[in-house]
């Protein structure tokens, strides 16, 4: 039975395939909804850029297009030579990633310059030919797998070093440059595709970039064809780049932000996102039903900048608090937000989570909110997250219990800032109100 499944499944990738035309490709999505669904669930994950052009601390790949044939040479035979992160470590990179919270990480395994941070038989422009000359993106998958961690490998079919190979002008926007008017690099990208699904194991996202619609459709193509359950998330579902929608999208999306300015790092000239904001777009991004990838730039050493990991720190240490609300929920159809509060429901829809974001929340101060977002039952329990409501450090005489009331308007809260998350207290992030046993005949 599950053999005549897969066949079904491959025969409906090859009639798209004969349906489809190279000058007039359509956005084709194989994924499985239940594959969405999970993936989905995931909500967080880290993005990482990295290639051998981070020695220089420049714009990853891009220096390619409209450069010198001098600067081409030296960036292809010279710059590789120095190539040696004698730092990395994988368990290092997907602990920081578990303790913020993330679920799965997405690895560039190749970008636009074709730089291949793989072991792979199609080029000898990898790492494997570097001083360091290991296999970066198997340690981290193996890693990824010790930890839970659902394993992404980004990949491009823009491929500036075959072009550059293959004497034609390196560019993103001329058709030459395409897989699809270009056989040569259609197969090249197809194979190197390959070698990623099969020399691994099983792999449960892959994230393909890209100008070529048709380059992203073929190379999807190949990854269904090997593992039918794999969630393609660009190429095949919408994923906005550095921006939030409005309003919900209809399906499973994800945005994806840089951490700085830059996907790749940049030791100078470099503006990082304050954790809060950070934290904000993943609340709005979850409320609307969106996944969060947020993306880190390690060194050319393979450490992470402490600048990013002082940023993460700070994500992980929210998370730690109010994990819990970001676990199995999804948005609150009836209102997404109001004021400076965010909705998120349990599955069951039988409990709510309020994210406030309020500046300036001084420790021990009480705030009431009102809100018509849901209804509340003669049953229903009020708490902030990692708050127990009983005790406020240092004053025996204060009364932090959270107080919930229906009223004809809606419901109305009040709930104090109790816990001491800082040495000085200003803990400025948004906290999370837990309210429980809803009224669900909404």
């Amino acid at each position: 039975m599950r053999n005549s499944i897969k066949s079904l499944f491959i025969l409906s990738i090859v009639i798209c395939s004969l349906s489809l035309n190279a000058q007039d490709i359509k956005i084709l999505n194989l994924n499985k909804p239940e594959i969405e669904q999970w993936f989905s669930d995931l909500g967080f994950g880290m993005f990482i850029h990295w290639s051998m052009d981070v020695q220089l601390g420049m714009v990853i790949s891009h220096s390619m297009v409209g450069a010198s044939d001098n600067y081409l040479k030296r960036y292809i035979y010279e710059l590789p030579k120095t190539f040696n992160p004698v730092n990395f470590d994988a368990k290092q990179w997907v602990n920081a990633a578990k303790l913020a919270g993330m679920k799965y990480i997405v690895f560039t395994t190749k970008h636009h310059n074709g730089y291949c941070m793989y072991e792979t038989n199609t080029t000898d422009f990898s790492i494997m030919h570097s001083p360091y000359g290991k296999d970066v993106t198997k340690m981290l998958i193996d890693e990824c797998r010790k930890a839970g961690l659902a394993v992404g490998l980004y990949f491009s079919p823009d491929d500036f070093y075959f072009l550059y190979k293959q004497g034609t002008l390196i560019s993103r926007v001329r058709d030459e440059a395409l897989a699809s008017n270009n056989p040569e690099l259609n197969e090249y990208v197809k194979k190197q595709m390959t070698e990623l699904m099969t020399q691994y194991g099983k792999i449960d996202i892959v994230f393909l970039d890209g100008m070529d619609q048709f380059g992203k459709t073929e190379l999807a193509k190949v990854c269904w064809e090997i593992n039918p359950d794999v969630m393609i998330t660009r190429g095949a579902i919408t994923t906005p780049e550095q921006n939030t929608p409005d309003s919900p999208i209809f399906g499973v999306w994800e945005a994806c932000y840089t951490l700085g300015n830059q996907w790749q790092y940049r030791p100078t000239n470099e503006t990082y996102k304050l954790a809060k904001d950070v934290i904000i777009k993943l609340i709005d991004i979850r409320a609307k039903g969106g996944n969060f990838l947020l993306n880190f730039g390690p060194d050319a050493l393979g450490n992470f900048p402490s600048e990013q990991l002082g940023v993460l720190n700070e994500i992980s240490l929210w998370m730690f608090i109010n994990q819990e609300a970001l676990n199995q929920t999804i948005p609150n159809q009836k209102k997404i937000k109001e004021d400076n509060m965010w909705f998120l429901k349990s599955k069951d829809r039988k409990t709510a989570y309020i994210f406030i974001n309020e500046n300036q929340w001084k420790f021990g101060d009480r705030k009431t909110y009102t809100t018509d977002a849901f209804k509340i039952t003669e049953n229903s329990q009020i708490s902030v997250l990692g708050h127990n409501g009983k005790v406020l450090e240092y004053n025996k005489d204060a009364n932090p219990v959270p107080v919930l009331k229906q009223t004809a308007d809606g419901i109305e809260f009040s709930v104090t800032r109790s816990q001491r998350i800082y040495n000085d207290r200003q803990w400025d992030n948004p906290i999370v109100v837990k309210i429980t046993e809803l009224s669900i005949a909404e």
